[in-house]
């Protein structure tokens, strides 16, 4: 396995925010693996988050592309009332730290602020956490094999969605 420098999982990492900002929801998916899980835990108590998205509470869950392909799908449709109008998002990431590679994948930590404007009623809000990444070479290239959103500020004026965090 040939090792994942900081410059190259910076460059994933700031992709993955560009495509979300800009809505190309097709080059976003195809920088996952098939079988990606793609997490935001919530709170149990204010120092403790969730543990087993298949046991307890999570903000937002998908196990697999296919699943994250979906939700693009009804996003797409229109019959997505949270995703109706669009809001503008703006992600930025910073403090990136690349770990050694464990069975395959490369742990990828990095902080994160996202910006959301919802147009519909004229209000902004922020959300920031960390970001857990999990890289995996497939076929020559890094795919995201995990991705966890550790949000920090979860008292959420609007409705979480994939695009907005």
């Amino acid at each position: 396995m040939s090792a994942l420098g900081k410059a190259e999982a910076e460059a994933i990492l700031f992709r993955e925010a560009l495509l979300l900002d800009s809505g190309d929801y097709d080059a976003w998916l195809a920088l996952y693996t098939p079988d990606c899980l793609f997490w935001m835990p919530a709170w149990r108590d204010d120092g403790t988050q969730t543990e087993d998205p298949d046991r307890e509470l999570s903000l937002i869950y998908y196990r697999g592309r296919r699943n994250l392909e979906d939700r693009i799908a009804r996003i797409r449709s229109g019959m997505s009332v949270a995703s109706v109008v669009m809001p503008r998002v703006a992600h930025m990431i910073g403090n990136v730290l690349v770990g050694s590679a464990d069975n395959g994948e490369v742990p990828v930590d990095s902080s994160f602020v996202v910006n959301v404007h919802d147009v519909r009623t004229n209000r902004s809000h922020a959300y920031f956490g960390r970001y857990e990444h999990g890289f995996r070479l497939e076929n020559g290239e890094w795919k995201i094999s995990r991705k966890i959103i550790r949000l920090m500020n979860d008292v959420v004026p609007t409705m979480l969605d994939v695009y907005g965090i």
